[in-house]
């Protein structure tokens, strides 16, 4: 296929994937006071009567004009791009997914089918360690200073964690999909496993907004499990594919080896023009000046 042809084809892939969030984005703005308040439930609301002094609760509030407008439009357009995740996710791998042999084509589906509940699970996980972040940051609070968090922040912090979590979590699939299509092997991919413990806590430092232990553990601890799950599939395709094709492992410039079992190949019998030059047993192999008949 032409460049011109990939590009049209990504363009397509694209086009599609951004309907589907805009879509799904315009369904969810019929829902945005019940998804608001469902992203804003971890933070710990101070009760009828309860001071918010001393990093014991907050308060949820509107500091600006267009703070409630530019909230809705955040919330709609987190939860278009969550809810047609099966939408771009399989437009993601069918634009690779040519590059497949006609056999291997199936996993395109399997692709889809793995990476939704993976990006829901981390999703669901940041959602679960929210409320255990928002206490330990409001314990920072002295005693003499109360909290009032403006909801446009709240809503910030949750779908940073939200989209954190949900797109780390398809980092080993990722993997898995460049061994399929034969960019790397599990071999190499084991040989990564120091760098990749090390450079996956240091993401999950960094990537959760929270200075606490938990969400850096919280991140990285399933990331590190599901990496190994993704090295121990690649060892096995390449395993299934080496007794498929043995030179499928060489590089494009290394020899495969040769096959020295062959058993070596005789030399059938003379024609009788042949033998007619031969004489006391003694082949000359040649016959009126010429090496064989012809």
């Amino acid at each position: 296929m032409p460049l011109a042809e990939h590009l049209r084809e990504l363009r397509n892939r694209l086009a599609k994937g951004l309907l589907a969030i805009v879509v799904m984005s315009i369904i969810a703005v019929f829902y945005n006071k019940q998804l608001m308040d469902f992203l804003a439930a971890p933070v710990p609301a101070c009760e009828k009567g309860q001071s918010n002094a001393g990093g014991q609760c907050a308060e949820i509030v509107f500091n600006k004009l267009l703070s409630p407008f530019t909230t809705t439009i955040k919330v709609t357009l987190l939860a278009g791009f969550v809810l047609s995740c099966p939408v771009w996710l399989y437009q993601l791998w069918a634009f690779v997914a040519p590059g497949l042999h006609k056999s291997e084509k199936k996993y395109t589906y399997y692709f889809v089918t793995a990476a939704v509940p993976l990006f829901l699970s981390g999703a669901y996980l940041a959602y679960l360690i929210m409320p255990i972040s928002f206490e330990m940051l409001l314990k920072i609070t002295p005693d003499a200073a109360g909290n009032l968090l403006e909801l446009d922040d709240v809503l910030d912090f949750s779908v940073r964690m939200v989209l954190v979590f949900g797109l780390a979590f398809e980092l080993p699939l990722i993997l898995i999909m460049l061994n399929l299509v034969g960019l790397v092997t599990g071999r190499r991919m084991s040989g990564w496993w120091r760098g990749v413990i090390m450079g996956v806590f240091v993401f999950g430092a960094i990537a959760t907004p929270t200075t606490d232990p938990i969400g850096m553990i919280a991140l990285s601890g399933p990331i590190v499990v599901l990496y190994f799950a993704a090295v121990g599939f690649s060892l096995l395709n390449d395993k299934r594919r080496a007794r498929r094709d043995p030179d499928a492992a060489l590089d494009d410039d290394e020899a495969s080896p040769l096959d020295l079992d062959t058993e070596p190949v005789t030399a059938g019998h003379s024609l009788p023009e042949q033998s007619k030059g031969e004489s006391d047993g003694a082949r000359t192999h040649r016959v009126n000046g010429y090496d064989d008949i012809t």
